[in-house]
């Protein structure tokens, strides 16, 4: 009844409501499930897109800017409970997020975004420098805006708890076994792999920042963003009692983003923008050496244990695609660095508007 080109999020999750729905689904997965930046996201699971709300409305116009707002707001409302209806282990902790004011005029950007999701009645709360601090041990933010909503997850481990759900619901998953063709007649849609084709009345394209080239598909239109990530050894169990005590995960308001969270192990995790598979990558590490230190001066010379990154599909208005292939298909892209909520809600969506033709 649907055929999947995506093993991540949106595709996963997809897979899972379509098959509870009583269809029978097929993913296709290049790699393995999680591979692509499902895997490799910063584990925040906020509310919302990066743009704040007013911007939304803008860029879509005030109803279904409103909608969509509305919609991912309950975000992290459909990933928790999904995570607690089938038992997925992936170290979820919903203790909210700050968004850190990396200086002074980080707050001016805070309140703003405050300002308008105060005006939406959003459980959130706008810290100053002494709160925000007391709450981090962080001395070098200004300041924070704390999301109730939202919180943290082990991001691999969620997207293949939902592919293990989807597959005990009955959904077929295909690993390495990339799309190379995709082709549309009377009959419905044709997916060809190297090793077998799958026909289907119905298509979704998931694949967002990892797309591989397929003939019969314009590729999606994105600006490829790299962010790394760096995991410490498991820090002491004081010093993991001291930083981060509340379990927030963070993000700041610099215009080189970069996060920063604990993991289940007592590791301190730190990313900012940029790749590790080349000559530059020295750059990376000793910058986030020197954020562990500029962070938190007992981060400093802490051994680092994990090393990763990914890519991320970033939009030109930061707000994810969803484009209409014609005959029952669909290809979404776009996430621009906010990949966990909407997929998930995408994914959804896009299971029910595929399913009932509406």
């Amino acid at each position: 009844d649907l055929v999947i080109i995506g093993g991540g999020f949106t595709g996963c999750s997809a897979a899972l409501h379509a098959t509870e729905a009583g269809a029978r689904v097929v993913v296709l997965e290049a790699e393995n499930v999680g591979h692509g930046g499902s895997g490799r996201n910063a584990g925040l699971v906020n509310a919302g897109l990066w743009l704040p709300p007013d911007e939304v409305e803008k860029v879509l116009g005030p109803d279904q800017g409103k909608r969509l707002n509305k919609l991912l707001a309950e975000g992290p409302d459909v990933v928790f409970s999904l995570i607690e209806k089938h038992d997925i282990k992936c170290d979820a902790v919903r203790n909210g997020t700050l968004h850190c004011a990396h200086a002074p005029a980080g707050m001016r950007d805070l309140e703003n975004r405050y300002s308008q999701q105060a005006a939406r009645e959003a459980p959130v709360k706008l810290l100053g420098r002494d709160e925000a601090v007391e709450r981090t041990s962080i001395e070098t933010i200004h300041g924070a805006l704390f999301d109730a909503r939202a919180g943290t997850i082990q991001p691999l481990a969620y997207c293949r708890g939902l592919a293990r759900a989807a597959r005990q619901a009955g959904a077929s998953f295909f690993e390495r076994s990339p799309a190379i063709a995709i082709a549309h007649d009377a009959s419905g849609w044709r997916v060809t792999t190297p090793t077998g084709d799958v026909s289907a009345p119905r298509l979704l394209v998931a694949t967002n920042a990892y797309h591989q080239p397929a003939d019969g598909v314009t590729p999606p239109e994105y600006v490829p963003v790299h962010y790394f990530q760096l995991a410490t050894k498991p820090l002491s169990d004081n010093l993991a009692r001291a930083i981060l005590p509340g379990g927030e995960g963070c993000w700041d308001t610099a215009p080189v983003m970069s996060s920063f969270r604990m993991d289940a192990a007592g590791r301190f995790i730190v990313g900012g923008i940029g790749a590790l598979d080349h000559a530059g990558q020295g750059i990376h590490r000793s910058w986030a050496e020197r954020k562990l230190a500029a962070l938190a001066p007992k981060l400093a010379r802490q051994p680092i244990e994990h090393a990763w990154f990914g890519r991320l599909a970033m939009t030109s208005d930061h707000v994810p695609k969803i484009k209409d292939l014609g005959g029952a298909g669909f290809q979404v892209f776009g996430y621009s660095g906010r990949g966990i909520s909407p997929g998930t809600t995408f994914g959804r969506a896009l299971a029910e508007a595929l399913l009932s033709s509406d």
